[in-house]
């Protein structure tokens, strides 16, 4: 039988070569499992393929495997409140509870009537009362929202979920989004309490690790494996599009040989909604990093006849977003492979 390739260009889904990043996980798992945890909320934020939704499912998946912790995953574009009530009123382990303690939810539409217990009316006193009965028993309700965007059912749902940390519920909230949304999110008036929730930004993987990954499944030199994982920059979906892409090969073909698919791999996949997502003078400043004969700050600011301040915000907001960094102070460069590629084939009005 023919084996199956171990590389994945799905997202969201944890491949079976993965290189886990165990030392953000842990610090989030340690505080979440603490008797007395220090926050009950965290985001994940990184540049589209970096493994948000993978690092977050990690988390959870290990807190599953604890009978105490209930897992539950919300669709940001649905009424949260409604849909975390219907998933706890409906888990078997859960609804013999929920009638000893009298929660009548007939009203609301979830199925669980008391004979001789009024209706609760309300979603979210429905939800408070199933949540102090989960708390007094020692249960912990972990809550997964993916690729957040700031709407209504958002703004709704984190304002009262922070009402439920402040009653001492066992509740804990981690969520995954782009740089901008998360920020756009920590900026509403109302929801000032997300500025001390702890902000994991996904760096770029090890590069030692992507070579020892490559080197247990491909039977390939030291040097041919470090010249892959230097070619991926750290980045997880390049890692993973250029062992699919290799392994689809037999392992027999060269780096140059896979450039081609690779650049059309992660310009399909990635790079042309990364691109779509900029400005225009974002996609200026990246344009000129391409085109100026270095990548030193002063040179790329003088061909866009940028004042200093303007530049500034620019590159804060290009870094914010994963697409540049400063290696050394005054000098920029891309931090997703090939990208540089990617912008000379792209038209900058």
């Amino acid at each position: 039988m023919k084996k199956s390739n171990p590389f994945s260009l799905s997202f969201g889904k944890e491949p079976v070569s993965y290189i886990s990043r165990d030392y953000q996980s842990n610090e989030i798992l340690d505080s979440f499992e603490s008797d007395t945890p220090s926050y009950q909320v965290c985001m994940i934020t990184g540049v589209r393929g970096a493994g948000k939704t993978v690092a977050m499912s990690a988390i959870a998946n290990t807190l599953a495997a604890d009978s105490r912790w209930i897992i539950v995953n919300l669709n940001p574009e649905r009424d949260l409140l409604r849909t975390l009530t219907a998933e706890l009123s409906n888990r078997k382990d859960l609804f013999e509870m929920f009638r000893d303690a009298k929660i009548n939810l007939s009203y609301l539409g979830f199925g669980l009537e008391i004979d001789g217990e009024p209706p609760i009316t309300d979603m979210v006193v429905a939800l408070r009362r199933m949540l102090e009965k989960l708390t007094k028993s020692g249960r912990r309700i972990l809550i997964t929202i993916d690729e957040l965007t700031l709407n209504r059912q958002i703004r709704e749902f984190a304002s009262q979920f922070q009402i439920f940390m402040r009653e001492n519920l066992n509740v804990f909230l981690i969520m995954t989004g782009l740089y901008e949304n998360i920020y756009e999110l920590q900026n509403e008036k109302t929801l000032t309490f997300l500025f001390r929730a702890p902000k994991v930004e996904l760096k770029p993987l090890s590069i030692p690790l992507i070579m020892q990954k490559y080197r247990e499944v491909f039977e390939m030199s030291e040097d041919e494996a470090l010249e892959m994982a230097k070619a991926t920059m750290g980045y997880p979906f390049a890692f993973q599009v250029l062992g699919y892409l290799l392994w689809r090969e037999g392992g027999k073909k060269s780096l140059e040989n896979l450039l081609p698919q690779y650049d059309t791999y992660l310009e399909d996949y990635v790079y042309e909604k990364i691109w779509s997502e900029l400005s225009r003078k974002d996609k200026e400043v990246v344009a000129a990093m391409c085109d100026a004969p270095s990548t030193k700050v002063e040179t790329i600011r003088n061909r866009l006849k940028m004042s200093s301040n303007s530049f500034s915000t620019y590159r804060k907001r290009l870094t914010k977003k994963g697409i540049i960094q400063s290696p050394d102070y005054g000098w920029l460069s891309f931090t997703l492979p090939r990208f540089r590629e990617f912008i000379l084939r792209q038209e900058v009005l």
